[in-house]
């Protein structure tokens, strides 16, 4: 695990270690083990506000886990983006609650917690990089050897839609709000939206100008998301804009459309561009 921020020294952790943080932490050393005392440190936070508690957090490591706990008297907000369904997640972390880690980049902002003249604060920003020593898993069994006859014991690739075709780049920009993490209650984009998010990325949006098309393709990806049994066009119930949430949500959290792909589509928008022509 990395610690990271403004005017901070680039402080790294592994596993069994632990790191105390705030605008004056040594306080809070143990003094009793000398062994403790080696595994654990502390560092002082650059230009705090002096309304910012001396002990802010504490970072413990273990072997698969990477534990945040809070002590400070004012609220952090920790935001996280991973691989994972939905994408992201940003909690409010008070006095004395703790908070399991992502892996990848965590992102703590303290708001008003710097310093920055006599009389003006600015949030305070710490990012914490959780990385993992285990190794890489081995690579899934084939499902066909080598003379094409099929493994009945080896995975199957779940279904999918069809990678680039009309319902995957509807998929995408439904799912988009989860994906991209941009919003704490995301809502799901209307027809119009869908299609010019289409158009955007692929330059082509097929019909989908016409909204009964954009219906017709989110059904599909309902079916497929969902299942016969709980697919909720065939509850029969609840209003319009909720299915389409619940859609948009499961799309995401099965990954028939990943954070990958939605990068994928937005470098692919980005290098058609054409420069303006200079007069």
């Amino acid at each position: 695990m990395t610690l990271r921020g403004s005017g901070l020294p680039t402080v790294t952790l592994g596993s069994g270690e632990s790191l105390l943080f705030g605008r004056s932490p040594h306080h809070a050393l143990p003094d009793d083990d000398p062994g403790d005392a080696l595994r654990v440190t502390a560092i002082d936070l650059p230009r705090c506000a002096p309304h910012v508690s001396r002990l802010l957090g504490e970072l413990v490591v273990g072997d698969e886990i990477a534990r945040l706990r809070w002590h400070g008297s004012g609220e952090t907000q920790v935001s996280s983006l991973f691989d994972a369904p939905g994408g992201a997640r940003r909690v409010t972390l008070a006095e004395g609650m703790s908070l399991l880690l992502d892996e990848g980049e965590n992102m703590l902002v303290v708001m008003r917690g710097r310093q920055t003249g006599p009389d003006t604060y600015d949030d305070l920003s710490i990012v914490v990089d959780v990385a993992t020593s285990t190794p890489a898993v081995p690579p899934r069994p084939r499902s066909a050897d080598e003379t094409g006859e099929l493994d009945a014991a080896a995975t199957a690739p779940a279904p999918q839609l069809p990678p680039r075709s009309r319902e995957w780049y509807v998929a995408l920009a439904l799912a988009e709000p989860w994906l991209s993490g941009t919003d704490d209650y995301p809502r799901p984009p209307s027809n119009r939206e869908i299609y010019e998010r289409v158009l955007h990325w692929h330059g082509y949006a097929w019909n989908l100008e016409r909204a009964q098309r954009v219906d017709d393709a989110i059904r599909v990806i309902s079916a497929l998301a969902f299942g016969p049994r709980e697919d909720p066009f065939n509850a029969g119930r609840g209003r319009a804009q909720n299915v389409r949430f619940a859609i948009g949500r499961r799309t995401a959290e099965v990954r028939l459309v990943t954070v990958e792909d939605l990068d994928t589509v937005e470098r692919a928008a980005a290098a058609r561009k054409v420069p303006p022509a200079v007069s």
